[in-house]
C-alpha cells in the first residue's frame, strides 16, 4: 500500500463529502465524548435529536455531574443500552472529584473511568486531543479487511489491522483519519453491494482487485437470538397504577416497569401473570381485559409483550420501596422502556381506563 496516496485520498473525499453533523467540528472534550457515547450501536440519524436535547438541558459535563440519574435517563429514554447513561453519570462525577473537572486526555486516565473502553478512549483522544490512536469499529474493520485483502476476521489477522492502521495513521489530524475511515464504511463499505466505483482508496484495495469485495470478510453465521413471552400487569386503584423501578443492575436498570414477568412452557398468559403478581406484590388481582400484544427486538433476545388491565382483589400490594402509583398524565415524568411505551400507544388509542 502506497501510504501517501491512501490518506491523501481518504482525506480529499472526506471533506469534500463529509456529512454536516453537531458534534462535528467542535473542540470541546465533553460533546466529542458524549457523541461517542451515544453513536456506540446507534445510527448517526437516531443520536443527533438526543445529542442536541442533551446538550441543551446539559451544557456542561459539571451539569452531568450534579444532575439527578433519573434526570439522565429520562433524557435518555428511547436510545436504549441505558448502561451508557449510568456510566456516562458516574465518568463524570469521577472526572469532577478526581480531575478537577478538566477530562483527562491520557489512555491511562482516560480509560479508567467508567464505561470506557478502547474504543471510545481512541475516538475521544484522537478527536479531542489530537493523539495518534486508531480507532476500530464494524465498519473500519469492513474497510480494512477489504484493503489488506483478509476474508476471516481471526485474531491474527485483526492484529495485522490494527498494526496497519497504527502505521498509517497521521499524526496530524488523527481525528479526521479516524472519522473518515468511519464514515467510509458506513457511506460506501457496505457489507453487501460496496460502491466501489466511487470509492477513494479503491486503488489500494485488495478486494476490489479480486471482483468480489463483497465476499470480504466472509460473514460469519449470526446464532439463533431466543424468543421469550412476557406478560404484565396494569393495576389499578382508581383513577392511577402501580408502577416498580427495577434495580441498579442489570439490564434497563434503574428504569420504571408495570410488574409480571416471563412466561413458563405450557403456562396461559393469565396464569402466568397471576404467578409473577403474587410473587412480586404479593397479590393475586382481578385481571379485567387484555390490553393488547407487540413485539420488541433487544440485542441478544426477543420478546413478545401482553399487557392485560387488573385491579386490586381484597389485597393491597405489598409496595416495594422504589414504587409508585401514577396517572397517565404523569408517564412523562418517568422513564420507561421502550416496549412499555408500544403498549402505551395501545391504550392511547383504546383509552386507558376500563
Amino acid at each position: 500500500m502506497q501510504i501517501n496516496k491512501f490518506n491523501t485520498s481518504l482525506f480529499d473525499w472526506y471533506h469534500q463529502t463529509k456529512r454536516d453533523l453537531p458534534f462535528r467540528g467542535i473542540d470541546d472534550p465533553y460533546k466529542i465524548w458524549l457523541s461517542e457515547v451515544m453513536l456506540q450501536q446507534t445510527q448517526v440519524a437516531t443520536v443527533i435529536p438526543y445529542f442536541e436535547r442533551w446538550i441543551q438541558r446539559f451544557p456542561t459535563l459539571e451539569s452531568v455531574a450534579k444532575a439527578e440519574q433519573e434526570q439522565l435517563l429520562k433524557m435518555w429514554e428511547g436510545l436504549g443500552y441505558y448502561s451508557r447513561c449510568r456510566n456516562f453519570h458516574k465518568a463524570a462525577q469521577m472526572v469532577m472529584k478526581k480531575f478537577d473537572g478538566i477530562i483527562p486526555d491520557t489512555w491511562d486516565e482516560f480509560r479508567s473511568l467508567p464505561g470506557v473502553g478502547d474504543y471510545t478512549a481512541a475516538a475521544v483522544l484522537s478527536i479531542a486531543f489530537g493523539h495518534p490512536l486508531s480507532v476500530i469499529d464494524g465498519n473500519v474493520k469492513r474497510v480494512m479487511s477489504r484493503v489488506l485483502g483478509l476474508k476471516q476476521l481471526t485474531r491474527h489477522n485483526l492484529s495485522r489491522i490494527k498494526n496497519m492502521l497504527t502505521n498509517i495513521i497521521p499524526i496530524e489530524n488523527p481525528g479526521d483519519f479516524n472519522q473518515a475511515m468511519m464514515e467510509l464504511g458506513a457511506s460506501h463499505c457496505s457489507p453487501k453491494n460496496p460502491n466501489c466505483g466511487v470509492c477513494p482508496v479503491s486503488h489500494s484495495c485488495r478486494a476490489f482487485q479480486t471482483g468480489s469485495p463483497e465476499l470480504y470478510p466472509a460473514l460469519i453465521k449470526k446464532p439463533i437470538v431466543p424468543h421469550y413471552e412476557i406478560v404484565v400487569g396494569l393495576i389499578w386503584r382508581g383513577d392511577s397504577f402501580y408502577i416498580q423501578k427495577r434495580g441498579e443492575g442489570g439490564m434497563l436498570a434503574g428504569l420504571w416497569e408495570f410488574p409480571g414477568g416471563k412466561v413458563e412452557k405450557d403456562e396461559s398468559l393469565e396464569n402466568a401473570l397471576l404467578r409473577e403478581l403474587k410473587e412480586e406484590c404479593g397479590i393475586s388481582p382481578k385481571i379485567l381485559k387484555k390490553i393488547g400484544t407487540i413485539k420488541h427486538a433487544y440485542t441478544h433476545f426477543k420478546i413478545t409483550f401482553h399487557g392485560f388491565h387488573c385491579k386490586e382483589n381484597g389485597t393491597s400490594i405489598q409496595a416495594m420501596h422504589n414504587s409508585k402509583w401514577i396517572k397517565p398524565e404523569e408517564i412523562v415524568n418517568h422513564t420507561f422502556p421502550k416496549a412499555n411505551h408500544k403498549l402505551f400507544s395501545i391504550l392511547n388509542d383504546q383509552g386507558w381506563h376500563v
